[in-house]
């Protein structure tokens, strides 16, 4: 603490004093001198000094006090008032509120040591005091030196006086030679210079050998009958072809000839040119593929090696952060200046994913292209269609990974194979066939259930949630729901928001998800930001309404392994938590901006990520921090997040961006947590186990907070 001395004094004037000399003569007349009396010089006239002296004249001397013209007038009390002035060793010149990042708790903090210290001068010396360890060392040299110059001078002394006394030869011969000085300090800094030389080694060579890779021999003999029999073969497949490309179009089924979509994969391959020779096989397009896929990964083997073997090492020190490894991007030619709108990986293929490319701005609508991309080649989609109107959604079938359901801006849906190079889509909406008014949001395929064929959903902000089934040449749909916006509550009174909806209007859908463990019950996600449980086994109304997100609902999630708890995010800058039992949200995350997409991990139940319209990432763990996400990592410079999708089983998750590229990320040990299970407990109840005392936590805290 710095000292501090106080002094207390009185206010003094500061005054001259004059003395004046004054001398009286006899006679009552007053005589003042220009100079004092005591230093009055001697007169030169002797008369009048002894005039003077005769007289006899009287001194007296006078004090005047002559006050200075700047001097400011004070009164008695004020000169007599005492002033504390308080002397500290407080630098005034050093700042009194020096701020730091703090990178552990991310945010700034006032640091409360400032420095003091005023330097005003300082010089470097080599005085050393005469207690310290390096002084006492070099008085012990110092001392040393003396004592082998005293011992050297000695034995020089006695080598002299052996030689003047004449001692024998022997012994004269012995002793003659000087004594060894090796011991004695040449100077002040026992200075020694020395050098070595060491052999130069020779080059050598080493190799090493490796085991060759392993070879296979493989025979086959190839008669004449086999041979005529494929020519044969060859011919027919061409006279089939062109019988086929003669045939007049007529129409059929949605989206193809009339010949089916073989015929048109045919009539494709035949009008690039590629006929049927063996360029054009299916045999030599499966080795060109193989070629192809080994060319990328030599390319990109450093990011293959991450993706197998990189775990964050950072991990083991900090317990509640993460971070994203970027492995590789994906682009597609035919997707430039579009908007990656809908992501989902294969569940039979894990490195296979679809991706669908359209706009969300309503006066920037273009055509849509569908593409499959395959980690095994980054650098060009396995398979890719064009569509007329702008792709929204999309989903891959989990019993038939090659049908791909997708949805469209102009209310359109449309089922692809992806097997079928450069062929449209297998069935098609229409106006005729019953297809949505209003931009449809999100496909999802329906379990498959007895006899029913194949079925997918889909919803529409034209308020329908519909049921499309695969008919032999046509798609048949189905109203599952309605979405009938409902009058203002009292919870979005309380908040604030009003509800402008006529009563019997229909509310805008936007989103849906399906329950893991009960089929037919499903949430919806609305623009005016309510969920609706509803259920497939009858479309009477909603089961029940949550209410919360106060402006459009971007996606639901429910949770993979706990059937009761669903996700959901919006353009209100929040993701919320929500117990099926409880019409108000559980928990509540503020990420600062719109959140396009959320997701849960399929292997932790606490485990999810967002992606958020400013490019970033945050992936949270609720076990380990139920308010700030774990990893909070941009992924893009440019641009905003649109979607994120987890891969089934590896530690990888996919994000798109409005710019049309998808970036593949690893997540670092601490954001892949999983349960290990044991003889008394699977993993997954172990999930769902840790899941509820999060959320019996929350429910504590929410009941002493209301």
């Amino acid at each position: 603490m710095p000292g501090i001395v106080q002094k207390a004094f009185a206010r003094k004037k500061p005054q001259i004093v004059k003395e004046t000399a004054v001398l009286k003569p006899a006679n009552g007349a007053t005589y003042t001198p220009t100079v004092p009396a005591a230093t009055l010089p001697s007169s030169p006239n002797p008369r009048a000094k002894a005039a003077v002296s005769a007289e006899e004249v009287p001194q007296q001397v006078f004090k005047e006090v002559v006050r200075p013209e700047t001097q400011l007038p004070l009164s008695e009390r004020e000169l007599g008032e005492e002033i504390v002035k308080t002397l500290t060793a407080t630098n005034p010149s050093a700042p009194k509120n020096v701020v730091h990042f703090n990178m552990r708790d991310r945010v700034f903090k006032l640091d409360p040591m400032v420095d003091q210290l005023a330097q005003h001068y300082s010089t470097d010396g080599y005085l050393l005091h005469n207690t310290s360890e390096e002084a006492k060392r070099q008085l012990e040299q110092a001392k040393a030196a003396e004592e082998a110059a005293a011992r050297y001078q000695t034995e020089l002394e006695r080598v002299q006086q052996r030689r003047e006394e004449g001692v024998g030869t022997a012994s004269v011969g012995t002793d003659s030679e000087p004594p060894d000085d090796s011991r004695t300090l040449r100077n002040q800094f026992n200075f020694s210079d020395r050098a070595a030389q060491t052999a130069v080694q020779p080059p050598r060579d080493r190799g090493t050998a490796t085991e060759p890779p392993p070879t296979a021999s493989t025979t086959g003999s190839c008669s004449m009958w086999q041979i005529y029999d494929a020519y044969i073969e060859d011919q027919e497949r061409q006279a089939a072809a062109e019988e086929q490309s003669s045939r007049p179009r007529v129409g059929g089924r949605k989206g193809g000839a009339a010949g089916g979509p073989n015929a048109t994969a045919v009539d494709d391959a035949t009008r690039r040119g590629g006929g049927t020779g063996p360029m054009s096989s299916a045999a030599m397009g499966r080795v060109a593929r193989v070629l192809e896929r080994m060319a990328n990964q030599n390319t990109f083997a450093d990011v293959s090696m991450d993706f197998r073997y990189w775990d964050d090492a950072a991990d083991g020190v900090r317990e509640a952060e993460g971070t994203l490894l970027p492995l590789w991007r994906f682009t597609a030619e035919k997707g430039r200046h579009k908007a990656l709108t809908a992501l989902c990986w294969s569940s039979d293929y894990l490195d296979l994913f679809a991706a669908g490319y359209g706009s969300y701005g309503f006066l920037k609508q273009c055509s849509g292209l569908v593409a499959c991309f395959s980690l095994k080649n980054p650098s060009y989609p396995e398979f890719s269609c064009v569509t007329d109107s702008g792709v929204l959604c999309l989903d891959l079938h989990a019993q038939h990974p090659n049908l791909l359901a997708v949805g469209c801006y102009d209310g359109s849906v449309h089922v692809f194979d992806i097997r079928q190079k450069g062929v449209r889509s297998l069935y098609s909406a229409t106006a005729q066939t019953g297809k949505h008014t209003d931009p449809v949001w999100q496909v999802r395929w329906a379990a498959a259930e007895g006899q029913r064929g194949l079925q997918f959903f889909s919803v529409s902000t034209d308020g329908r949630f519909t049921l499309w089934t695969l008919a032999k040449n046509e798609l048949i749909h189905q109203n599952i729901l309605e979405l009938h916006a409902e009058p203002s509550l009292a919870a979005d009174a309380a908040d604030g928001w009003e509800d402008t909806s006529s009563p019997g209007s229909l509310a805008g859908g936007c989103c849906f998800d399906f329950n893991q463990g009960q089929d037919h019950l499903f949430v919806v996600g609305t623009e005016e930001g309510r969920i609706h449980e509803c259920s497939t086994a009858h479309n009477s109304g909603y089961l029940h309404t949550y209410l919360g997100h106060h402006m459009s609902v971007y996606s639901v999630r429910w949770n993979r392994l706990h059937p009761r708890f669903f996700l959901s995010c919006g353009a209100d800058w929040t993701v919320r938590l929500w117990d099926s039992r409880r019409a108000q949200p559980v928990l509540v995350f503020d990420l600062g901006s719109p959140v396009g997409d959320v997701a849960w991990s399929p292997h932790a139940a606490t485990t999810f990520a967002a992606a958020t319209e400013e490019g970033k990432v945050h992936v949270f763990d609720i076990s380990q921090n139920s308010i700030e996400a774990l990893c909070e990592q941009r992924v893009v410079t440019q641009g905003r997040l649109t979607k994120v999708a987890f891969n089934p089983q590896h530690p990888i998750l996919l994000v798109g961006d409005d710019r049309g590229c998808v970036t593949c990320v690893k997540l670092s040990p601490n954001l892949r947590r999983v349960s290990q299970g044991d003889a008394k407990q699977t993993a997954k109840e172990l999930e769902v186990a840790k899941l509820e005392k999060v959320i019996e936590v929350a429910l504590k805290g929410m009941s002493e907070a209301g």
